[in-house]
């Protein structure tokens, strides 16, 4: 089983948001008896609280499923769990290295690095922009699971 992690800051907008699109794509290819994802924040603000609404009714638009979905906090012990630990900006990347103890780690990345759009991933729980959020992520996603799919060979 390939394990995939989306992290962002509180794990309410961005990070659940990739872990629901990215989820749906797994179930569209048939591998979700290879692949596992989950989301976390790097802050622990809003541990136990469902999506932000923004992000809620963005899935639901594209009827995207958003059920369970729970923020939790990235711990070290997640990055010997996952295989993909995707963060959402510079700064997602950088408290995700603090949190480890600076111990580099090769299976870290910043989701649009995966695309020729290589940079953050707005937050829009600031910018109140979900629709460009929505569409930055799902750019990313599909060229993460092609990367997934290329590097572990994987077929349905």
């Amino acid at each position: 089983m390939i394990h995939v992690l989306f992290v962002c800051l509180g794990n309410i907008c961005r990070s659940p948001m990739a872990e629901a699109i990215f989820r749906d794509l797994v179930e569209k290819e048939g591998l979700t008896e290879k692949i596992n994802v989950d989301s976390a924040g790097t802050g622990d603000w809003h541990v136990g609280s469902p999506p932000h609404q923004g992000t809620l009714e963005i899935l639901n638009e594209y009827q995207i499923n958003a059920d369970k979905l729970l923020a939790r906090k990235f711990t070290k012990k997640d990055l010997d769990k996952f295989d993909y630990i995707i963060g959402m900006d510079e700064s997602n990347i950088g408290n995700m290295n603090k949190i480890s103890g600076h111990t580099p780690h090769s299976n870290m990345i910043r989701l649009l690095d995966l695309t020729d759009q290589p940079k953050d991933v707005p937050d829009p729980y600031y910018t109140g922009d979900f629709q460009e959020t929505y569409r930055l992520v799902s750019l990313g996603c599909q060229h993460l699971l092609e990367k997934i799919k290329a590097e572990m060979k994987l077929t349905k």
